[in-house]
């Protein structure tokens, strides 16, 4: 399990000793000697432990939100081959509060991510790693929405067609315009050719019976159609999260690139002082030997003035 690698990991690094374990999710460039580029000691070493913890708690959930729709799909097959009333009752109130539970669920791996995206980023080593950590669980995140609302489409579609079946059972010569509208579940149009069938039905009793499971599936339809609208909701919202991050990540290598442009720029100030440097000392030199030339023959001038007045 994921978790009990982590705990290895945090272990080893508390000894001192090397790690190359991999999770459920790849934990590359994990530095099992608290060694990292932006800072030394337990605060830094505390700091990856506690990001590394945030981690395998999504992954968990990430796990129980995939068995939760797998449930999901399990009990929307029940609820359309049940037919015992006492059994298909049991079954709509286990899925109500499973569809209660996956949507808490996923608010709040949403705000873990979130929280994961707001924290500051170290430089160095570990800012890769926290980079890579959170958008691989965004990116799981997504896909579990995705597979999500694949399931629900797909049962959307199902109690349609179910609904469909038990119309024709009511109105067998039924138009497609009609079938549509009990389809669609309008109240207006579809109650009323609904209930212009039944007055013309001659199975008054299977007509009554098909009438009530259309009700319900259209209960059914209205909840999935719910489910699928908090989906697209949460698509748009990580949507945004993706866009914010991309923002903070350019933003810093744009600081990144104008601070190495600046350290260029002064190495290349620097190496400039330097030649004018040397170039300066060595015309003091020249100026200094010059003067030196000047001066011998000054001094050479006088002494033999001097020589030529003695004689």
């Amino acid at each position: 399990m994921a978790r009990d690698r982590l705990a290895a990991l945090r272990a080893l690094r508390e000894e001192g000793g090397p790690s190359n374990a991999t999770g459920d999710f790849e934990m590359s460039g994990f530095q099992a000697q608290g060694q990292n580029t932006y800072g030394t000691g337990a605060s830094a070493a505390d700091g990856m432990t506690g990001f590394y913890n945030q981690i395998s708690n999504i992954q968990d959930e990430l796990r129980r939100f995939d068995s939760n729709v797998s449930r999901i799909a399990d009990l929307h097959s029940r609820s359309l081959s049940n037919t015992d009333e006492a059994l298909a009752q049991q079954n709509a109130a286990a899925l109500d509060e499973l569809l209660a539970e996956t949507r808490s669920l996923s608010n709040q791996i949403k705000a873990q991510i979130q929280q994961l995206e707001r924290e500051p980023v170290p430089q160095g080593q570990d800012a890769r790693i926290r980079r890579n950590q959170t958008s691989l669980v965004r990116s799981k995140f997504i896909e579990a929405l995705q597979n999500y609302q694949q399931v629900e489409q797909q049962n959307r579609t199902r109690y349609r067609q179910r609904v469909e079946r038990q119309f024709k059972i009511v109105k067998p010569d039924a138009t497609p315009e009609e079938v549509a509208a009990v389809v669609q579940g309008d109240q207006g149009a579809g109650g009323q050719v609904f209930a212009q069938a039944l007055t013309s039905s001659t199975r008054y009793g299977e007509s009554r019976a098909a009438y009530r499971e259309v009700q319900e599936r259209h209960e059914d339809i209205r909840k999935i159609e719910r489910t699928l609208a908090e989906l697209a909701q949460m698509f748009v919202d990580m949507d945004v999260l993706v866009a914010q991050q991309e923002e903070t990540i350019n933003a810093i290598e744009t600081s990144a690139a104008q601070v190495e442009g600046d350290t260029e720029a002064g190495v290349a100030q620097t190496e400039k002082a330097v030649v004018y440097a040397r170039s300066a000392r060595r015309k003091r030199w020249i100026c200094f030997f010059i003067f030196l030339i000047v001066l011998g023959a000054i001094g050479l001038a006088v002494g033999l003035t001097v020589a030529k007045n003695h004689h």
